[in-house]
């Protein structure tokens, strides 16, 4: 397949239409994958917030775009903006996408749309007709959507079970540090809010399940000593049931030495079981009673829901940015007035924030079993 044919099957990237003005809250890590993501999508980045109204010239050097801002109230009353990008602390999330909003603003917020469901259900009233989404990008790896186009086929027979972590290394060390491990700043939980959430989208976005009770434990392995802060989880595990009667059992770490950035989940069927690893993204394995096979990420021969995300022939590995690409893409083609399947929204968000509150819930009552409010 040629790399022509590979736009046309992928809905194209890159835009025609008229061109889209977007502009970013953070110019950290995320801010500028949001911010490639946005110029490779043929949007325009029009302006940038930084952490501080002093940085505002460097926040716009750090993500390209075309000016800084020392702060959201003067972004919004001087800049021309279709959709902001919030990628600020955690903590910040809510009062920064309820002041877009209310300006009229399409908005991406990274995850966690709030640290409270209170707060994610207002934000979700609030949105109206705008286009909200929450960057759950793993939904976008061409062998998520083939996982999910033949579980919806009726190829694994009765899905009786899942198991599955997120595991991570980055705060393995007690002398490791961040933003996120202070309360303050990241909320109240912060391993699985901020993966733990991922594992549950992609599960459920896979299967159409839904977790509807689950026991969970969480526990704080390096007594981070600065400040007063409160601490907040390192990891977590939660053993979960859905509506469909599956039964589930997940870790979510973020010490787990050696691993990187391990989302991994096996879904056990009465006729075929299915493997995805997001370490290994261009392979899905697939298990049956006579034996198993590996499937190779080719558009040749996916299902179409599929191929539309592939971005290279065969055997040209794709990854993170391609994924964060294609769902920037969709998020603005929902602003055009297309409907993109599949596009993660501020009703996703609640979704995660919901979960995570009963894992919170559940730990703080020593793992009693506790129901996820629809």
């Amino acid at each position: 397949m040629s790399m022509a044919d590979l736009a046309t099957a992928s809905g194209g990237l890159e835009s025609e239409r008229q061109t889209l003005r977007v502009a970013l809250v953070g110019a950290g890590f995320m801010g500028q994958v949001h911010a490639e993501a946005a110029r490779r999508a043929g949007a325009s980045v029009v302006g940038v917030v930084a952490s501080r109204p002093d940085r505002a010239a460097a926040a716009a050097r750090a993500t390209g775009a075309d000016e800084g801002y020392p702060d959201l109230a003067a972004l919004l009353d001087h800049a021309e903006v279709d959709v902001l990008h919030v990628c600020t602390p955690n903590a910040s999330h809510a009062p920064v996408v309820a002041a877009a909003l209310a300006a009229g603003v399409h908005v991406v917020c990274e995850k966690p749309l709030a640290t409270g469901s209170a707060e994610a259900v207002a934000l979700v009233e609030a949105a109206g007709d705008r286009v909200t989404a929450v960057p759950f990008v793993y939904r976008f790896h061409p062998m998520v959507r083939e996982l999910r186009a033949r579980l919806a086929a009726g190829e694994a027979g009765h899905l009786s079970s899942v198991t599955g972590g997120y595991l991570q290394d980055w705060l393995s060390r007690p002398s490791d540090d961040d933003w996120r491990v202070d309360s303050a700043f990241g909320g109240p939980s912060r391993a699985f809010a901020d993966i733990g959430s991922h594992w549950c989208d992609l599960f459920e976005f896979a299967t159409g399940d839904r977790i509807s009770r689950l026991s969970a434990r969480t526990a704080v392995v390096h007594e981070r000593a600065s400040g007063n802060r409160t601490p907040t989880e390192d990891l977590a595990t939660v053993h979960f049931t859905t509506t469909a009667g599956m039964v589930g059992t997940l870790v979510v770490s973020q010490v787990a030495a050696g691993r990187k950035n391990r989302l991994q989940l096996e879904l056990s069927g009465t006729e075929a079981s299915f493997g995805f690893d997001q370490e290994d993204p261009e392979r899905l394995w697939i298990g049956r009673r006579d034996g198993g096979r590996t499937l190779l990420r080719d558009p040749a021969t996916l299902h179409p829901s599929a191929a539309r995300y592939v971005r290279l022939p065969a055997g040209h590995a794709q990854g993170y940015q391609d994924c964060f690409d294609a769902f920037v893409a969709d998020t603005y083609r929902a602003v055009r007035g297309e409907v993109p399947d599949g596009l993660p929204t501020f009703t996703d968000g609640l979704r995660a924030v919901r979960i995570t509150d009963a894992v919170l819930a559940s730990a703080a009552s020593d793992g009693a079993w506790t129901q996820v409010p629809t």
